[in-house]
């Protein structure tokens, strides 16, 4: 008797199984995500392997030490997955097409540990292209064996015989196995890759690094279970126009998740920047009305930003953009300098701009975005030696920050001397002796203290 299949729709964003299909997932709400899988009855094999069964342990007898970790030679890269990869953790590796995402990896190859046995799988480039690429980056390494192979059976065989110590898979999307029956790239298809991935992880210690495209929204491609099934999920950030790119960490089960990575991409690869506040600060103007420096905390790393802010009269109706601050963040400090500030900016083109392709998403950085705003409005500068702190509330306050001794240790030692700051702070001061504080309780007064009266 044929097996019989049933036909259910999962969700591409959450996951979510349903009987019938809809326009709607019914869990997540959005909008036409339901993918059509279908299912057999029969039963999944048993003979993959020979698994042994564990006892339940009591919590009080379970070993508490760090897990085992090995460096990739990486600093930058350590830095993101928390210290270093885990033994037998599963990591996906997420960005947009050619922003180096296996680049990194490759060049990851070269720098480990020589005693380490590493299989790179390419499912989309040849044996060739990833010899010829590995040439132009210098990565040689006698225990870096490579294969072009797109079946996932295969390579878990290629796995089983060469028992390597890391597994790099280029990329999930593109590799299908046998157990499930649909393209590569569906939900399915994905979801069974990773789902033998993470079994082979787990059951060996075996450390797999796996590469994932992601939509034009910036997001994984494929189902949401697939990061919700990774030990590790990491996005490469940046413009393939410009050279700087930005590795954060958006889980990680062995670490901060707040992390990030600073890379320049060459000719030769990509380099690990050391002092990113110095590089996202190159070639800034002097004496030029509408930028300002913040200093915002990524992780344990504090970072200076430089907003820039254009502010022209509107012709017709006034648009507001925003380039690396949340566009309804800005629309609403636009708001509060108007009516807090008294500068009639509401009527004017703004356009504000994050140098370095930075995201600021914490509140310090408001002060900086509006002061930028007052001076490219007046047509002041505020001068090259200035930077500020400090978070903007609706009726006009600036709010203290964490981490305040932190941001203003990282702008003295960058060589700024005028620092504009919250005159009710939460924490007890040390005021580097080379920097100059201005505390201000409102918009207003920050505007008139650094920029005069209108």
């Amino acid at each position: 008797m044929a097996n019989k299949k049933k036909t259910v729709y999962v969700c591409a964003e959450c996951g979510n199984e349903t009987s019938n299909w809809a326009g709607k997932c019914p869990s997540c709400g959005m909008w036409n995500t339901l993918k059509e899988l279908e299912i057999s009855d029969k039963p999944a094999s048993r003979n993959r392997g020979s698994v042994l069964r564990k006892e339940p342990r009591k919590l009080s007898v379970l070993d508490t030490e760090e897990e085992s970790r090995f460096l990739s030679g990486i600093p930058e890269f350590d830095r993101v997955l928390g210290g270093g990869a885990v033994l037998g953790s599963l990591n996906l590796v997420g960005g947009a097409p050619g922003i180096g995402k296996s680049t990194l990896l490759l060049q990851m190859c070269a720098t480990l540990d020589p005693g380490q046995l590493i299989l790179y799988v390419s499912a989309e480039e040849s044996e060739r292209q990833l010899k010829l690429r590995a040439q132009r980056l210098g990565v040689q390494n006698e225990k870096l064996y490579v294969l072009a192979e797109t079946d996932l059976d295969n390579i878990l065989a290629a796995s089983e015989e060469l028992s390597p110590d890391i597994l790099i898979l280029d990329s999930i999307q593109t590799v299908s196995s046998s157990a499930a029956e649909s393209a590569p790239g569906s939900v399915s298809q994905v979801r069974e890759c990773t789902l033998q991935l993470m079994r082979l992880a787990k059951e060996k210690g075996l450390t797999i690094f796996v590469v994932g495209h992601i939509t034009k929204e910036g997001s994984i491609a494929g189902p949401k279970v697939l990061e919700h099934m990774v030990d590790c999920v990491l996005y490469f950030e940046g413009e393939r126009s410009t050279s700087f790119r930005i590795l954060r960490a958006a889980k990680n089960r062995f670490g901060s998740t707040n992390e990030i990575g600073v890379f320049e991409m060459g000719e030769e690869g990509l380099r690990c920047v050391e002092n990113p506040s110095e590089m996202l600060l190159s070639g800034r103007p002097e004496n030029s009305p509408g930028t300002c420096v913040s200093c915002v905390i990524e992780g344990t790393r504090p970072l200076l930003a430089e907003v820039q802010a254009l502010v022209t009269p509107a012709g017709y109706n006034a648009s507001r953009r925003s380039n690396g601050i949340d566009y309804n963040r800005a629309a609403m400090l636009l708001a509060v300098l108007e009516k807090r500030g008294g500068l009639p900016v509401g009527n004017c083109d703004a356009y504000i701009n994050v140098v370095g392709g930075l995201s600021l998403e914490e509140p310090a950085a408001d002060l900086a975005t509006v002061l930028a705003i007052a001076s490219s409005y007046l047509d002041r500068p505020l001068g090259g030696d200035l930077a500020a702190i400090g978070e903007v509330g609706l009726a006009g306050e600036i709010r203290s920050v964490s981490s305040l001794n932190q941001r203003l240790s990282e702008i003295a030692r960058l060589g700024f001397r005028r620092c504009v700051i919250p005159a009710h702070v939460r924490q007890e001061l040390h005021r580097p002796d080379s920097l100059k504080l201005i505390p201000v309780k409102n918009v207003g007064e920050a505007v008139a203290a650094v920029l005069g009266k209108k």
